[in-house]
């Protein structure tokens, strides 16, 4: 019998700390690894601190290049990253076999030209070099902004590089450029067109830009968002969370500060 009491005992002071460290497991602190580029850090700090009210613990993975954001989300080192819009995530997807999705808009942003000497692309001599951005997802955007300046045709590809140019009347030369070094090529090139985000992290005013892609109804695939690794993710309740921490008046104050206009909420 004094056997028996005393497991009864035992059981009566053990079962109340297992109901509290349940009640704590309930209450315990999220933490989610979100990728991101180094230049958005601001704007996600930001969402970050707000969060924190919500035992919702943001993590940043800074990443410097568009090669290892998605790698990352894969593999598992991240559970989201923000830097990409959909033609980019569906190359991306086809090339890897993967299903990674969009989780929720965050914004748009034009690509820009920025030169060194010049004041317009109406200023480029024959033979002057133009460096692009050498993905599949951004390489047409920058052949664009060269179309709509009159400089070059091409032909009806969907996702043209610098094979798919009919005529180039000034005989330019183009310089193909992992996006990441397209702004360090200022020296080297007549003209460089770069992504909105390197831009920023290369410290290169949009006020200074001599050309800029046109948005329009057709600019929707390059809408950047936040993205996961499975479409399961989408029923992922912290991860809506984020997401509308991120689509807020907060979040498109902080973009106009730190993109200084150049990029423009999406989700609105």
């Amino acid at each position: 019998m004094k056997l028996w009491k005393k497991l009864l005992l035992t059981a009566a002071l053990v079962l109340p700390v297992i109901g509290l460290t349940a009640c704590g497991q309930g209450n315990a602190e999220k933490t989610v690894k979100v990728g991101i580029m180094s230049n958005d850090k601001e704007i996600w700090e930001d969402i970050q601190s707000r969060l924190k009210k919500d035992d919702i613990n943001i993590k940043l993975v800074e990443f410097t290049d568009y090669n290892t954001p998605n790698q990352a989300l894969q593999d598992g080192d991240v559970d989201l990253n923000s830097f990409q819009h959909h033609v980019f995530l569906d190359t991306w997807n086809k090339k890897h076999n993967t299903k990674i999705v969009d989780l929720g808009d965050t914004y748009i942003a034009p690509i820009r030209a920025y030169s060194n000497d010049l004041k317009s692309l109406k200023d480029l001599k024959t033979g002057d070099t133009v460096a692009l951005p050498n993905d599949a997802a951004n390489e047409p955007r920058a052949l664009g902004v060269l179309v709509d300046a009159g400089l070059i045709k091409l032909n009806d590809s969907k996702t043209p590089t610098v094979r798919d140019i009919t005529e180039n009347t000034l005989n330019l030369k183009f310089s193909e450029l992992d996006p990441a070094q397209t702004a360090r090529s200022l020296k080297d090139v007549a003209v460089a067109i770069v992504n909105n985000d390197i831009a920023a992290a290369a410290k290169l005013n949009p006020a200074d830009s001599i050309a800029v892609e046109k948005i329009n109804k057709t600019s929707e695939p390059y809408v950047n968002f936040i993205a996961a690794r499975t479409a399961k993710d989408k029923d992922n309740k912290t991860y809506q969370k984020i997401v509308e921490a991120y689509q807020t008046d907060q979040t498109a104050k902080l973009l106009k500060k730190y993109y200084k206009g150049s990029a423009e909420p999406a989700w609105k």
